[in-house]
């Protein structure tokens, strides 16, 4: 499988790719800001399987030229089968504190980079390809809220509703598009939300399943909002 994956730096993402990486059958392309990280996971993976396909690239899904992202994909894998939207920032803040450059900040990050992304990565799919969102159960419909998290759990609600429409909408396609909306697992964007709290879910536990499900999820789902959280948070 051709896999590309945004927000390795740290965390689930990271967590996802060393395990894709396993299999000399998979080719990621995995993005993140930092270049320090990036050359850590390539370290780690290459030290758990030398033969691995694994593409490293410093991309900000806001800012950056997908053009020459574009240009990148083709060279190193020529198409996507399976795209996974990891990347994303979170604003704890209260809501009479959060500025306007915040909301937008929280869209950008956990919405609009996401449309850039999947807009300029349609063209290289292939057929019966998996674009699986990274949501959160903050932006879940009916799940507990916390204060705090306003601009946060609204993005991701965002994010949730883009899925279940471009799943509608690239049927004819055959590509397919759901969404994990996470619950906790023990990451540095769990910490910042919950400083006291530790959860039960490891980030990587919730990386493994996160690789499982881009890989198998399209055969059971489409358009689906999933949540994937056994305790609040």
């Amino acid at each position: 499988m051709k896999i590309l994956i945004t927000g390795v730096s740290s965390g689930v993402g990271f967590e996802a790719v060393l395990e894709l990486i396993q299999s000399n059958d998979h080719e990621v392309i995995a993005l993140a800001r930092s270049e320090d990280k990036l050359k850590k996971l390539y370290d780690i993976a290459m030290g758990l399987n030398p033969d691995c396909k694994l593409f490293p690239a410093t991309f900000d899904i806001v800012h950056d030229d997908y053009g020459s992202l574009q240009t990148y994909v083709k060279e190193k894998t020529g198409s996507i089968d399976v795209l996974i939207n990891n990347a994303g920032q979170l604003i704890n803040k209260p809501f009479a504190e959060i500025t306007h450059i915040d909301f937008a900040a929280m869209l950008q990050a956990n919405l609009l980079g996401h449309v850039k992304m999947i807009q300029n990565m349609l063209p290289l799919m292939n057929d019966n390809a998996h674009v699986v969102n990274i949501g959160s159960m903050g932006g879940y419909m009916g799940s507990v809220k916390f204060p705090g998290l306003a601009a946060y759990s609204a993005s991701k609600a965002a994010l949730h509703a883009l899925t279940e429409c471009l799943a509608v909408e690239y049927t004819e396609r055959n590509i397919h598009f759901n969404c994990l909306a996470l619950g906790s697992a023990q990451t540095e964007m769990l910490e910042e939300a919950f400083p006291n709290y530790k959860s039960p879910v490891m980030a990587f536990e919730m990386g493994k399943y996160i690789a499982d499900f881009a890989l198998t999820g399209h055969k059971f789902f489409n358009g689906k909002v999933i949540p994937v959280a056994v305790t609040t948070p």
